[in-house]
């Protein structure tokens, strides 16, 4: 029952479209256009964070790492749902745009995961409120182009989403675990208890 509402929720939303429209939510699906938006969130970080961003950089690398595998290798090739432009019963009824499909499974959506990952371990550094109502806008949007490009299921999504979101969570917090015991060893060996 979930599945068939999936499709149909699909369907739906990737009916809306229009030649503007698909050249716009192409562009956003690509990941060039976000390379500067990547760019100023990393030189952000070290005028803010400073000397400290050595230690965030590596906990960066974990979690887009993290993000981009476990969407593959324990979602994609383990469920393989057929993604909706490759599914038999849609046939003619998806709008691709270009022609292009991506890989033969879609749970869960790679984009959606990285795009929440980058976006909730941002915000955990920047905690801004117009930054954080920026960045999950920002990612929402690359997750429904996926949806309007015919390439994943709003489930795809969603799921990918949350996948995302609770990585870039979880390594802040290993992060926050990290920094605590740098600070604690920082300060013994600066204090008069050192030897």
């Amino acid at each position: 029952m979930l599945q068939h509402l999936d499709q149909q929720l699909f369907l739906f939303l990737n009916s809306h479209n229009s030649p503007f429209w698909d050249s716009v939510m192409y562009a956003i699906s690509g990941r060039v256009i976000w390379a500067p938006l990547y760019l100023a969130i990393l030189l952000y970080l070290v005028f803010t964070y400073k000397r400290k961003f050595l230690i965030i950089i590596p906990f960066i690398i974990i979690a887009v790492t993290l993000a981009d595998q476990v969407s593959v290798q324990l979602f994609k090739d383990i469920f393989m749902r057929l993604r909706p432009c490759h599914e038999p019963s849609l046939t003619g009824m998806v709008h691709l745009v270009k022609g292009e499909c991506g890989g033969l499974y879609g749970f869960v959506s790679s984009h959606a995961s990285n795009s929440f990952n980058v976006a909730l371990l941002s915000l955990m550094f920047i905690k801004k409120r117009w930054y954080t109502i920026c960045i999950i806008i920002w990612a929402s949007v690359i997750g429904y182009s996926r949806i309007y490009l015919g390439v994943h299921y709003p489930g795809d999504v969603i799921c990918g989403a949350m996948v995302g979101a609770f990585i870039g969570w979880g390594v802040y917090k290993l992060y926050e675990v990290t920094d605590n015991k740098v600070l604690a060893y920082r300060k013994y060996f600066n204090s008069d208890n050192s030897l």
